[in-house]
């Protein structure tokens, strides 16, 4: 009879632990759904960009993917036509809730606010860049939500 008990009660054991197993197997993957949502849906701010190259009129550009890129390559997001402005001068990349500046190694530097920027460099609504002699004004706006096909387009 104790033979019989003791079958019955491994029997229960493996029930419970694999049980058990599938709870915490389950947990772990609505965390990770959770997660993968929240970042298909994560917010990024649109960018605005008001280019003034000399005297000449300002042009407004506008952003919603998370890095742009600044420079006189055609293939830049954002192309200069300044010979004073490296191939690829400059990038903006959002993260930490952030944009920053960070100079790409460019040959003339990049300033923000007539500071030189030797590492990236939080930027805030009105700073002026200053690529060559083009100058970019920065606008941010925060209530762009931006899905990941959106994301893909290089220009708006």
């Amino acid at each position: 009879m104790s033979g019989v008990v003791l079958l019955v009660l491994r029997l229960f054991l493996a029930v419970v632990l694999y049980g058990f197993l599938g709870w915490a197997l389950f947990l772990l993957w609505r965390d990770i759904h959770k997660q993968g949502t929240a970042l298909a849906n994560r917010r990024v701010p649109n960018i605005s960009l008001s280019v003034r190259y000399g005297q000449a009129a300002p042009i407004i550009k506008n952003f919603t993917q998370p890095a742009v890129t600044i420079g006189r390559d055609p293939g830049c997001d954002l192309p200069l036509p300044d010979d004073a402005v490296s191939t690829r001068h400059a990038q903006l990349t959002h993260h930490h809730n952030q944009w920053w500046l960070e100079d790409l190694g460019s040959t003339n530097g990049t300033t923000l606010n007539q500071s030189a920027v030797t590492m990236p460099t939080v930027l805030t609504a009105g700073d002026e860049i200053q690529c060559g002699n083009t100058r970019l004004t920065v606008n941010l706006s925060t209530n762009t939500l931006v899905s990941p096909t959106q994301r893909l387009d290089k220009k708006s």
